[in-house]
């Protein structure tokens, strides 16, 4: 099998492409990124040497090279995407043109190329702020921050390339991302990383925001249960189990990192900032298995861990910031 990552030099697709190339079998990776900012060639590094492994620096907005390149692969897993809603806020255009042109684009070439199956990994974001239970595939899409808007968007397009041409499109939506190689702008790996210098952490409002936790490890098991097993057409929400305030977050990563409530800044809230998220992973439990096996105690000391073991990876990372 030919298998297309894009965004793949990124922190949750270089961990799936790791992931298929360090087991066994004949699968065939191709990583195409564009090295934006948050695209790290060392996220590859222990797969370069691999006869099995090949890597494309490109724009998934390139028609001409992304037409070429889904011509010779048997699946595309569609990473890819502008992530940050802070940088969403400020400057939206970025987030349309890769999130939502770009994911039109490698849709086109997979109808083109007839392709086998198209897998669109996609955020618990564009359901919105759910104030009580948990958001079922089914649900409205309510986003809003222009990034989630965006990816929103694409969700839409993939699967009317479903129900127009025929195409095998499979989306999955994912709560909370956290592990090693995240890049540190987002809280957990931000949050990690200050308090390793001692420099204090910034908590938006009182705190009261809720996220449910998600490790890498569990979203790429279950990206690869949808691909492996999903239907074509389908939805599957991907949640890891652990919601907490980001306020109870917090105080899990002092107390990981020895450091106290002395090292926390109060900021002003994020514009427009969604009080909660959760999803209903019922579908992909009672369809293909799933379930998260990361302990979330366990999954955060083994961050905190790496973080501390691989300064060389993460501090030209935050240089320009300080």
């Amino acid at each position: 099998m030919k298998i297309l990552v894009t965004g793949g030099a990124g922190f949750i697709g270089s961990h799936y492409a790791r992931t298929l190339l360090g087991r066994d079998g004949a699968d065939q990776v191709t990583v195409l990124d564009k090295l934006t900012y948050a695209g790290n060639p060392a996220n590859l590094d222990e797969v370069r040497g691999s006869g099995r492994f090949q890597f494309v620096q490109g724009d998934i907005c390139d028609a001409g090279l992304v037409g070429g390149l889904v011509a010779e692969h048997d699946q595309v897993v569609h990473f890819a995407a502008e992530s940050h809603v802070d940088r969403s806020i400020a400057s939206a255009a970025e987030f349309v043109r890769t999130n939502v042109a770009g994911t039109q684009t490698l849709l086109d070439a997979a109808l083109r190329a007839g392709l086998e199956t198209f897998v669109h990994v996609s955020t618990d974001e564009v359901y919105g702020s759910v104030p009580e239970g948990s958001s079922r595939e089914a649900d409205p899409l309510r986003p809003t921050s222009p990034y989630a808007a965006s990816k929103a968007a694409s969700d839409l397009i993939a699967l009317s390339y479903h129900h127009t041409h025929g195409l095998d499109v499979r989306v999955t939506r994912c709560s909370n991302n956290y592990g090693h190689h995240h890049y540190p702008e987002k809280v957990i790996p931000l949050f990690i990383t200050n308090l390793l210098d001692r420099r204090k952490v910034p908590l938006y409002g009182d705190g009261r925001n809720v996220r449910d936790w998600l490790h890498i490890d569990d979203h790429v098991q279950g990206i690869e249960l949808v691909r492996t097993g999903g239907r074509p057409g389908e939805v599957y929400n991907i949640g890891g189990g652990t919601e907490l305030t980001n306020r109870r977050l917090t105080e899990l990563l002092l107390e990981a990192c020895g450091a106290g409530w002395d090292m926390v800044e109060h900021v002003e809230d994020r514009k427009g900032h969604d009080l909660r998220y959760s999803v209903d992973w019922g579908k992909i439990r009672g369809e293909l298995g799933y379930e998260p096996r990361k302990d979330f105690e366990q999954g955060l000391a083994e961050t905190v861990k790496w973080y501390l073991d691989n300064r060389a990876w993460w501090e030209p990372l935050k240089a320009p910031a300080t």
